[in-house]
């Protein structure tokens, strides 16, 4: 760290994440930003979620009553990709057709050519993402990625599997996003956990929390899983709270479910959509910013290690408001400073 460097200083409007100095090559946290929402089906924005982090991380003080100095390890948010950003233009457009439409028609080739177009632009965003996380990994960073929708998580969770075979998945978010291509999509971001689940050998278990809007048929995909994915519905866990289970027992139940290395998928609209209100699809509900916290020091008092993450579909307010991305800086903090708090060695 440049040794002018002042924490408690303003932070200029050009600096790095969280008003911080440090390059990739010199910070131990790397960020991937994804501005990528090919299939956002209701409302959009988060393709823009990354930028609005960044502004608003400029804010953030940076000495954490709990994880300490987070900072004083590096973090670097890297370039957004110019190229990540004409895919998602295009495929953006070409998903529209079929969005419009209510999804893919058997009797409308035109509507199958359009989302084969997005599936795959959505292949090339996931390799762009797998392979950066991948190199960052090899240098001896820890990664997480900034979306965009929840389908950028993708890449990043498979270069975690493959370099902790036997990786946990701690997902939270309102929707189960089991869905298989949704409509038609096979990259959905209604799909990411489908997928996951589906084609990385290397996740041995998916902990879902908060859910509250799903569909029958990935009600009874986590009930025909046995076991390997569990859910933990907002209603269940708000109930037990009324009956007087505090919320710290009720995280031990969850954490116990986790192997020892855990990645982190954090949607924001997990959250009380209070504290994230122009997200792409808010459901009534969903965890206080302290539960969500409890959470993940829940995971770091077990002795688990939470290896990478992600967070997605912060959506900045289209009139200019500030607090979606002020919540999102702030939580992404959080997340940073318990991933190295977990890294006891």
């Amino acid at each position: 760290m440049a040794t002018h460097f002042d924490p408690s200083a303003a932070s200029s409007p050009d600096s790095g994440i969280f008003g911080l100095p440090h390059t990739p090559d010199e910070a131990h946290v790397v960020l991937v930003p994804v501005p990528f929402e090919a299939t956002t089906s209701y409302g959009g924005g988060t393709s823009d979620g990354p930028q609005a982090v960044l502004e608003a991380s400029r804010q953030v003080d940076l000495f954490d009553v709990e994880t300490g100095r987070p900072y004083e390890r590096g973090i670097a948010l890297l370039p957004e990709s110019e190229e990540l950003r004409a895919w998602n233009t295009r495929a953006k457009e070409r998903a529209q057709l079929v969005i419009e439409a209510g999804g893919v028609k058997p009797d409308q080739p035109q509507l199958r050519e359009a989302a084969a177009e997005v599936n795959a632009l959505c292949e090339k965003m996931n390799g762009l993402v797998y392979r950066t996380t991948k190199h960052w990994l090899e240098q001896g960073k820890r990664v997480g990625a900034v979306g965009g929708d929840h389908s950028i998580s993708f890449g990043i969770i498979q270069a975690h599997a493959e370099k902790y075979p036997g990786l946990g998945v701690l997902h939270l978010d309102a929707h189960a996003d089991l869905r298989d291509a949704f409509e038609g999509f096979t990259w959905s971001h209604a799909s990411i956990m489908f997928n996951v689940a589906q084609r990385l050998p290397g996740v041995k278990s998916l902990v879902q929390v908060a859910l509250r809007d799903m569909s029958q048929e990935e009600h009874q995909y986590i009930e025909r899983s046995n076991g390997r994915v569990r859910a933990f519905f907002d209603a269940t866990l708000q109930q037990k709270q009324f009956d007087g289970l505090p919320w710290n027992r009720q995280v031990d139940e969850i954490v116990s479910l986790l192997p020892e290395h855990v990645y982190l998928s954090f949607d924001i609209d997990g959250l009380d959509p209070v504290l994230c209100p122009h997200t792409g699809t808010p459901v009534p509900g969903g965890l206080s910013f302290a539960q969500a916290n409890a959470l993940l020091a829940g995971v770091v008092r077990s002795g688990r290690t939470l290896v990478g993450f992600d967070l997605t579909e912060v959506a900045p307010d289209p009139d200019g408001g500030e607090w979606d991305g002020n919540v999102g800086a702030r939580l992404l903090y959080k997340m940073i400073g318990w991933m190295l708090k977990s890294q006891r060695a």
